[in-house]
C-alpha cells in the first residue's frame, strides 16, 4: 500500500475491508500489530528518500464495548500506532456513543502514559442497529469538543456526506476537525471545479473550499489493489485538475464496474482476488459470512481487472501506476 511513497498516507488496520467484524478478536489485535511493525520496517526503509513517514491507524471496534477498549489498550501498547478509528454505533447495545467515548475511551485514555487520537467512523453498511444507520450531526459536534477525537470517516451518500463537511467548520473549537470520505469515488463530484457557469459560481467554489469546505482525506477500499492510482486521484481531485481527474477516473470507475460484473456486492472477494493476481498475496479466501467468489464470476473478475490495468498503462503517467510483482510473468490460473 505505501509504493516507496506514491501510496497511502495511512494505514488504516482492521477495518471494513479487513473483514473486522467476520474476525476473533486476537486476530483484530495480530492485523493492528503486523501492519505497525511492517509500516515501520517502511518508514525505515524509505526515510532517506522521503520526509513523509506512513501512520498506522488501529481500527479497535469490537461485538462489544469490553472487546472494543480492549484493542484500545492493545492500540496504546503498541509501538508504531498513530491513532486509533472507532465506529460507535457498530457495537451492539451502545445506547448512548458519546457518553462512551466522553467516559469510558476518555477514562483509559487519561489512565495510560501513552495518548493517540481517535477518529470516529460511521458506516451504515455495519451499524449494529439497522434503523439507527449514522450518527446524528449533534453527536458529533459534541465528540468533536473532545481534545482527543480528531474526526470522521463517513461512508454515506453525498447528501449525508454533505451535512457532515457543511458542519465541519462549526464541530471543532480547538481546530482542525477532519472529514474522511468513505464511499470514496464521490471525491471526483466534490472537488470538480464548475464548468460553465460563470466567474461568480467559480469564485464562491473557490471560497468555499478555502474555508474548509471540503474534506480532509479518503479512505478507499479499492486502493488495496490501486494503491498509486488512488494516491493520483486525491491528489489531482484536491487540486481541483479536472483533466487529469478525469483520467484517473475512468480507471477506478472501470474497477468499480468489475467488482459489479463479479456478482453483484463482493468488493472484498474482488479485492483479495486482484491481490493474487498482483502477486502481492496467495489467497484470496474470504472470512465465513463474507460473500465469495466462485466460477464463473471470478473468472470474469480476472478479465475485468486485466483491462483495468490496461487502461491504467494507457491513461495514468508513471510513476502513479501500480506495479506487480509478477508482471513479467505469464498470467496463471487460480484455484
Amino acid at each position: 500500500m505505501i509504493q516507496e511513497g506514491y501510496g497511502a498516507d495511512v494505514i488504516f488496520a482492521a477495518g471494513t475491508t479487513g473483514e473486522w467484524d467476520r474476525v476473533a478478536n486476537p486476530v483484530r489485535q495480530r492485523v493492528v500489530q503486523v501492519c505497525a511493525e511492517e509500516t515501520a520496517k517502511a518508514n525505515a526503509a524509505h526515510a532517506a528518500a522521503s520526509a513523509r513517514a506512513v501512520e498506522v491507524w488501529a481500527g479497535i471496534t469490537a461485538p462489544s464495548r469490553a472487546e472494543t477498549l480492549e484493542n484500545l489498550d492493545f492500540a496504546l501498547s503498541t509501538p508504531g500506532v498513530d491513532a486509533a478509528v472507532l465506529a460507535p454505533l457498530s457495537i451492539p447495545g451502545l445506547a448512548d456513543p458519546v457518553r462512551f467515548v466522553a467516559r469510558e475511551v476518555a477514562d483509559l485514555l487519561d489512565a495510560r502514559s501513552r495518548r493517540i487520537p481517535v477518529y470516529l467512523y460511521d458506516n451504515a453498511d455495519i451499524a449494529a442497529d439497522p434503523e439507527v444507520p449514522h450518527m446524528r450531526t449533534r453527536q458529533v459536534k459534541a465528540l468533536s469538543r473532545l481534545d482527543f477525537v480528531r474526526g470522521v470517516k463517513v461512508s454515506a451518500p453525498k447528501k449525508v456526506l454533505g451535512h457532515y463537511i457543511k458542519a465541519a467548520a462549526n464541530f471543532r473549537e480547538r481546530g482542525e476537525f477532519g472529514i474522511y470520505v468513505g464511499d470514496a469515488m464521490l471525491i471526483f463530484e466534490l472537488f470538480r471545479p464548475p464548468v460553465g457557469l460563470g466567474g461568480f459560481v467559480r469564485d464562491r467554489w473557490n471560497r468555499w473550499r478555502m474555508q474548509g469546505g471540503h474534506p480532509t482525506g479518503v479512505v478507499a477500499g479499492p486502493a488495496n489493489a490501486l494503491p498509486r492510482e488512488w494516491a493520483r486521484a486525491w491528489h489531482v481531485a484536491r487540486a481541483g485538475d479536472a483533466e487529469r481527474m478525469n483520467e484517473v477516473q475512468r480507471v477506478l470507475e472501470a474497477f468499480r464496474v468489475g467488482t459489479r460484473l463479479a456478482g453483484g456486492r463482493r468488493s472484498i472477494a474482488c479485492l483479495k482476488r486482484a491481490l493474487v493476481r498482483l502477486g502481492v498475496t496467495t489467497s484470496d479466501r474470504v472470512a465465513p459470512g463474507t460473500p465469495h467468489l466462485g466460477r464463473p464470476d471470478a473468472e470474469r473478475f480476472d478479465e475485468a481487472f486485466e483491462a483495468v490495468r490496461r487502461l491504467a498503462r494507457e491513461s495514468i503517467a508513471a510513476p502513479w501506476r501500480t506495479p506487480a510483482p509478477v508482471d513479467e510473468l505469464p498470467a496463471r490460473p487460480l484455484a
